[in-house]
């Protein structure tokens, strides 16, 4: 019963997303001035930024292209793009691997982003009851969760606190979890205590931490299992196959202009700084600064298999993925990317 609601829950929020895009916006279409629109799925987190640079930085106009960016979660991503509400979405690796696993037909067309850039942060509460500061040793956090409450608003983020807690000899099925639709949920279930502490993409816990509502106290600067070395990628560019197919030349422009800002953000942190501050608004200049560091913004978004066998052994241990789930080189593809 509880699976057919969870299912009939993404089929609305998928049909939202059709309705709230409309129909105007349901495939890429050309505009008066000759470019094309094409519509983006984001998720709202640190991971974003590349791609608004590329767009404040004229790279995608200059590439013929105007881009619409549609938040989406993490559980109506695949659906909103194999509806074609959107034409790209920047995904995690744990969502495209799930689908990949589920063989929907997708295709990762370009890695824009390394690392995991997200914090663990527990209430108020439970920080002065369990006597847990931002410095306190991982270990000592990890078995104090014995027993907690967590939020999980996606498999990814129940994966990641996994891993933690076990690199800390804490089996994960000794903490209790509630089902939260997002991490906005998640927030607003830590305020009321409902839940103890949960794990999501930055710059959400060190915000929550800013404003006075909670202790940020893991964090891949603190838990080398979290670190980049570990990680590997941490956000792909996704398409569907048929999309791909039969719009290369689209393609090509898209990621080749997202290659571009994730090269300038490479040398330029302060302007980069500049364009978070615009599209997540109400952070602290310290908050999202710190989140920018946690990421390493490639000057080449190629792929290659290195980067998916440390990729995949990360997302195998979160043990979120499909059983016997494996990636091949008809899933990913450098073949659009600026040679």
């Amino acid at each position: 019963m509880r699976d057919s609601m969870v299912k009939r829950r993404n089929r609305l929020g998928v049909l939202a997303v059709i309705l709230a895009l409309g129909a105007a916006l349901v495939t890429a279409c050309g505009n008066s001035d000759g470019r094309t629109t094409v519509t983006v799925g984001v998720g709202g987190s640190i991971f974003d930024t590349q791609l608004h640079v590329a767009d404040a930085n004229g790279y995608f106009r200059a590439a013929g292209l105007d881009v619409k960016f549609v938040t989406l979660t993490a559980s109506i991503g695949a659906a909103a793009l194999e509806s074609d509400s959107v034409q790209f979405y920047n995904d995690s690796p744990t969502d495209f691997l799930t689908a990949v696993g589920r063989k929907i037909p997708e295709v990762g067309v370009s890695m824009n982003a390394v690392g995991n850039p997200i914090g663990l942060i527990v209430s108020k509460k439970f920080a002065q009851a369990h006597n847990l500061t931002e410095r306190t040793p991982p270990a000592t956090v990890a078995k104090a969760l014995i027993g907690s409450t967590g939020g999980a608003s996606s498999a990814t983020t129940r994966g990641q606190a996994g891993i933690f807690m076990r690199a800390y000899g804490v089996q994960p099925s000794s903490v209790r979890y509630v089902s939260l639709p997002s991490p906005a949920a998640d927030k607003a279930a830590l305020n009321n205590n409902r839940i103890d502490w949960f794990v999501t993409s930055e710059p959400i816990p060190l915000a929550v931490q800013a404003a006075g509502d909670g202790v940020v106290v893991a964090s891949p600067e603190t838990v080398p299992a979290w670190s980049i070395p570990k990680t590997g990628y941490g956000q792909i560019v996704v398409a569907r196959q048929s999309y791909v197919d039969e719009h290369p030349d689209i393609v090509q422009k898209f990621v080749g202009a997202i290659e571009q800002a994730t090269k300038y953000m490479h040398s330029h942190e302060n302007e980069s700084l500049g364009v978070a501050k615009k599209i997540l608004t109400g952070i602290p200049d310290a908050v999202l600064l710190r989140s920018l560091r946690q990421v390493d913004w490639p000057e080449s978004n190629s792929m290659n298999d290195s980067g998916w066998k440390t990729t995949m052994a990360f997302l195998n241990a979160e043990g979120a993925l499909p059983k016997g789930t494996k990636i091949t080189h008809t899933n990913w593809t450098n073949e659009y990317l600026p040679q």
